[in-house]
């Protein structure tokens, strides 16, 4: 039963995303010159927070990060088709591979490194 509980953190980020992809254009905030930084900036942030999720999801093994990973980036491919149904939203495989992939990718290494700092018997 402990284990189940560990995935509410992953279910409920995956929950924010999928309610921010569900937000027409015309509903987003628009930040003028800095849009595109704002915007990218989010995917990575809520994709590393994301990633981070399933791996504590998933134990926090060393073995499992990459897993993490993974699934950080299948649910982005599953969200950027969502915002292909959602007024004035298009699917980017560009935001996935670039902006979600960075966010998840840098999560897992600072995560990786503050952990060998703490506890280096922990993660190899």
């Amino acid at each position: 039963m402990k284990k189940i509980w560990k995935w509410i953190p992953a279910l409920l980020v995956m929950g924010v995303i999928f309610w921010f992809s569900s937000q027409p254009d015309d509903k987003l905030p628009n930040f003028n010159w800095a849009d595109v930084i704002v915007k990218k900036s989010g995917h990575m942030i809520e994709y590393g927070i994301l990633a981070f999720s399933y791996w504590y999801a998933l134990g926090m093994d060393k073995k499992k990060r990459w897993l993490a990973w993974l699934f950080a980036i299948l649910y982005a491919l599953t969200d950027e088709y969502h915002q292909s149904f959602v007024s004035g939203r298009h699917p980017s495989l560009l935001d996935v591979f670039i902006f979600d992939n960075l966010g998840a990718l840098i999560s897992m290494w600072l995560t990786t490194r503050y952990i060998k700092r703490k506890r280096p018997d922990r993660i190899a």
